[in-house]
């Protein structure tokens, strides 16, 4: 039987290694020019990725209403840009040799960390900073594991999690479906990162408002804090005007979880809602975070609303 390693250099793969071998190359360049490219990906992302775009621009709409049409614009033309960086940077990250990613970025609060005398749970959010936040924290502090959602690709997925461990080769991948996995790792005194801030549906979730917008938000925030037996520390990061990542680590969260897990849950949209208002535009806004409706509500993105789901 043909092993998996193997299977990953099956002729249909081909393509998809060649895409990485090119974007390792372009990875080489120092991050001035990165920033560069990032600004003429964001102005080719209008012509041949019309339906990010598309998306990202009625994000912004249904979350700043009180923005004229002239200020949305701006913010989509920041935000693309802003996207386009996330993937030079996530390729700079995985692909650069570590002394070159030693001045990338600045974190503050590490304390909050290093005073632990338990497990914890690392809540983040998806800003177009997040692989970068990874290289710029793991140096300083390994004991961290991260959920992840594997990719469809087989080549990619490998990619990713052998790019990733190269910062810390103590860290497990952990699938976000694999509750038992994440218990397991925080009971055991270590963090595991965890990002809950996208659509995957409501079988197990909730609806809770996300700039006013009843949003499908996942209810493991506060069960795996109270499964884990583990406080809730969360971090956030995003680019500054040079480029380079700055990572806050907050003081872990007080009272959580509560007897009510509907409040816990809204408690955490607030608060990545409020990091989120900071700067817009570095928000990953071409998911579709409203995708999944209430019943008897009438889809939010169009002609993209194309494998929608419902609460049925």
């Amino acid at each position: 039987m043909e092993s998996k390693q193997t299977s990953l250099w099956h002729p249909k793969y081909w393509r998809t290694w060649f895409v990485i071998g090119l974007w390792k190359l372009f990875s080489q360049l120092p991050l001035s020019v990165l920033r560069l490219i990032g600004q003429l990906m964001a102005t080719l992302m209008r012509k041949f990725a019309k339906r990010r775009c598309a998306i990202a621009s009625r994000n912004i709409e249904l979350c700043f209403p009180e923005l004229s049409p002239e200020q949305r614009e701006s913010l989509l033309r920041k935000n693309l840009f802003h996207t386009s960086m996330n993937g030079l940077e996530m390729g700079m990250c995985w692909f650069q040799p570590h002394w070159r990613l030693k001045n990338i970025g600045d974190v503050t609060g590490l304390e909050h960390l290093q005073n632990l005398d338990s497990g914890a749970l690392m809540l983040s959010m998806h800003n177009t900073t997040i692989e970068t936040m990874s290289a710029v924290v793991n140096p300083y502090f390994t004991k961290i594991d991260m959920m992840y959602r594997a990719h469809k690709n087989p080549v990619f997925d490998h990619v990713q999690r052998k790019a990733r461990g190269r910062h810390n080769p103590e860290c497990k991948m952990i699938d976000r479906n694999d509750l038992r996995g994440a218990i397991k790792v925080m009971r055991s005194g270590r963090i595991l990162w965890y990002a809950p801030d996208q659509d995957y549906g409501i079988k197990q979730g909730i609806f809770a408002t996300f700039f006013g917008i009843p949003a499908a938000t996942i209810t493991a925030t506060p069960r795996l804090a109270k499964l884990g037996k583990a406080p809730v520390v969360p971090i956030f990061h995003r680019r500054d005007d040079q480029g380079r990542c700055q990572v806050e680590i907050l003081p872990p969260l007080e009272n959580f979880p509560s007897d009510d897990e509907n409040a816990d849950v809204q408690r955490v949209n607030d608060l990545i809602e409020a990091q989120v208002r900071k700067y817009p535009e570095q928000y990953l806004w071409v998911h579709r975070r409203f995708k999944t409706r209430p019943e008897n509500s009438e889809p939010l993105y169009g002609k993209y609303s194309k494998g929608i789901r419902k609460n049925s």
